[in-house]
């Protein structure tokens, strides 16, 4: 949180009302969607593949298993859950324009349903789902409390939890080069890209505002979940968590 007073919440750098921020974060990736899974590839080097197929790897997905990937945008978790062996998945997110971008694959949609909902109050009933994901979008969550214990909630017991985002970097001299790149070029790369420079300054300021990997672990059980535990992927540029529900 940027202030103390509690009506406000961090928008990046700025401070907000809290009622705002998800129609600023809505307009955010409006403005992106159709580009979004190729800033991803020009921004992350194509390494942010490496990274969701470590949350995959995490996931295990099995036949007979049902996932709820949330903040899903364009799908594609959830899509690659289905690959990877699992039985279905349903994509989440309160945003039209990246569930519509999403739907644009859709000979790769089998299996998939999509749900426009916000992760503050999902329409599903309790202990649902098998598994249950969220990559790189709790950051852009207004309460972020409220959403995991909603996705506590529609877990079935014995269900599982993995969050793929953004973290704090340990290795000062890898800090300094990723602050840089993250600066100087994401912003510029957004600009010629999707048009719109403002939303990826706004994407990495909200990195650098984001809970570090022990206070979302403490988060985790919070919400309720058991034997929580993160891991670091490129010496903490972003990590996952894993939290069970029992």
């Amino acid at each position: 949180m940027s202030s103390t007073d509690n009506s406000n919440i961090d928008f990046g750098f700025q401070t907000v009302n809290k009622q705002e921020k998800q129609k600023l974060v809505k307009n955010v990736f409006d403005s992106v969607a159709l580009k979004y899974d190729l800033m991803n590839d020009l921004t992350s080097f194509g390494i942010h593949r490496i990274w969701k197929n470590e949350l995959i790897n995490w996931i295990s997905p099995q036949k007979n298993q049902k996932l709820a990937d949330i903040a899903g945008g364009t799908g594609d978790i959830a899509r690659k859950f289905i690959e990877y062996g699992g039985g279905s998945a349903y994509v989440i997110d309160v945003n039209f324009e990246m569930i519509s971008a999403g739907l644009k694959h859709k000979e790769n949609n089998i299996n998939m349903h999509w749900v426009a909902a916000s992760a503050e109050n999902i329409p599903i009933p309790d202990n649902s789902f098998d598994r249950a994901s969220i990559a790189f979008g709790l950051r852009n969550i207004t309460n972020r409390d409220k959403a995991l214990k909603e996705i506590f909630r529609i877990l079935k017991p014995g269900g599982r939890f993995i969050c793929l985002e953004f973290s704090k970097v340990e290795n000062d001299s890898l800090k300094k080069l990723y602050d840089t790149w993250s600066f100087k070029f994401m912003p510029f790369i957004g600009e010629k890209i999707t048009g719109n420079k403002e939303a990826y300054l706004y994407l990495v300021e909200s990195i650098r505002m984001f809970p570090k990997q022990i206070e979302l672990s403490e988060m985790f059980s919070k919400a309720g979940f058991s034997r929580i535990r993160y891991r670091n992927l490129s010496n903490g540029i972003v990590a996952l968590h894993s939290g069970w529900k029992f």
